[in-house]
């Protein structure tokens, strides 16, 4: 059995870039800072920040163009992907990304409002229709 999940909750570090396919598909992608805090052995804090380049599509992609932007704290269920291509000068480059297929929108609604988020987002911190409800995977229909 193999399993490739990511989960991680951050702040985007800029407002979402959403574009449309040829298909007529919605696609976001954005970066999320993670920050890892601890001290040294002399007591010291120490942090580090690490960035995650993120991909979502279709219908999630529409909910994170409408209501997330720079600095938005959010949770985030994904999985991970590796792509390469070759440059103009045929090197060979190489992007890790999470395509996610979850998010949960994080801290208050002041918070998001002050922020820039948009502030006729609903009270609830995810947004939910019937449609975007089937297409989510719950934790309790994992058979493992």
């Amino acid at each position: 059995m193999d399993l490739n999940k990511a989960t991680i909750i951050g702040r985007l570090t800029a407002d979402p870039e959403s574009r449309t396919t040829p298909t007529g598909q919605t696609v976001v992608s954005f970066s999320i800072a993670t920050n890892l805090v601890w001290k040294d052995s002399n007591g010291e804090k120490k942090e580090k920040t690490e960035f995650h380049n993120i991909v979502a599509w279709r219908k999630l992609a529409e909910i994170i163009t409408q209501y997330l932007k720079k600095g938005s704290q959010i949770y985030l269920e994904g999985r991970l992907q590796t792509r390469s291509w070759e440059d103009q000068n045929g090197v060979k480059k190489y992007r890790t990304e999470i395509i996610a297929d979850n998010m949960i929108m994080l801290g208050s609604k002041s918070d998001n409002a002050s922020r820039g988020n948009n502030t006729n987002a609903p009270e609830d911190s995810a947004p939910q229709k019937k449609e975007e409800a089937e297409e989510e995977i719950n934790i309790e229909d994992i058979p493992f």
